[in-house]
């Protein structure tokens, strides 16, 4: 398919992050090509998020993926929630409807499915270290995969202890000589940046886990994958997560499903 030359009707939709990635722009502006759509994808970052939210808005603007650290803060600004956002009260989507904005997150189903898929079973000990926006999708859908049992590891004791409430869990603001089935890494450490380098849990926690969850996505390999890998331990990536979660963005945005083909094609031009 031919995609149609930029013009007036063309939909824009767009990403807000403080740190934004080329990941979200290249990987939905080549499905738009593959499948001949008239949209264009953008990424943004911005100092004064309601002026940015009112934009989309009197813009028209079809839809926004919402990353750190605005994933909490956007929700006032919303008309509604769906679905595990009002549950857990974290957006990591919005989805414009003729001037009405609702809050989707995609994290907490991209999340659950890879869980599932990756085979671990109900009962399994879990432990999350971080509390943010990132972490409400991660430990809500790890619960509802049956993870019951957990450790929100997070030094900031007041949103530790809300995040450990909301799902049931333990708060501890280290991780000290704890361990679990499944250990989840959700914050920056091992970003790009200057945290790259810092590795999320010391080696013999890695040792002792089944599976390890790194919901970094850039760079790819994070210093925890790698350790864990040379454990010979099964990992969940961040790179995983991130293509999961955005092709769920873009079929609510278009209402398009793309081919595996088509997905594998824009995951291979968006990671270059």
């Amino acid at each position: 398919m031919t995609k149609p030359l930029i013009g007036r009707d063309t939909r824009l939709c767009m990403s807000l992050s403080a740190r934004p990635s080329n990941f979200g722009t290249r990987f939905h502006n080549r499905l738009y090509e593959l499948l001949g759509l008239d949209y264009v994808y953008k990424a943004f970052t911005t100092t004064d998020l309601p002026a940015a939210i009112g934009g989309i808005r009197a813009l028209g603007i079809r839809g926004c993926a919402i990353s750190m650290p605005f994933k909490e803060a956007v929700i006032p600004l919303l008309d509604g929630l769906e679905g595990s956002a009002e549950a857990i009260d974290s957006v990591n989507t919005i989805v414009n409807d003729d001037g009405r904005l609702t809050g989707h997150n995609t994290d907490y189903s991209a999340v659950r499915t890879l869980v599932e898929q990756a085979g671990v079973a109900a009962g399994t000990t879990a432990m999350l270290r971080g509390s943010g926006g990132m972490g409400k999708a991660v430990a809500t859908a790890l619960r509802d995969a049956g993870l019951t049992r957990g450790t929100i590891v997070a030094r900031n004791e007041r949103s530790g202890r809300a995040l450990a409430a909301l799902v049931g869990w333990e708060w501890a603001p280290e991780v000290g000589g704890r361990t679990a089935g499944l250990i989840a890494n959700v914050t920056p450490l091992g970003m790009e940046g200057a945290d790259a380098d810092a590795l999320a849990f010391d080696r013999a926690t890695i040792a002792a886990a089944e599976l390890v969850l790194d919901a970094v996505a850039l760079p790819p390999d994070t210093p925890l994958l790698r350790a864990a890998r040379d454990a010979g331990k099964r990992v969940i990536t961040g790179a995983a997560i991130g293509t999961l979660q955005a092709l769920e963005q873009f079929v609510l945005y278009t209402g398009v499903t793309p081919t595996p083909e088509q997905v594998a094609e824009a995951e291979r031009v968006a990671r270059r």
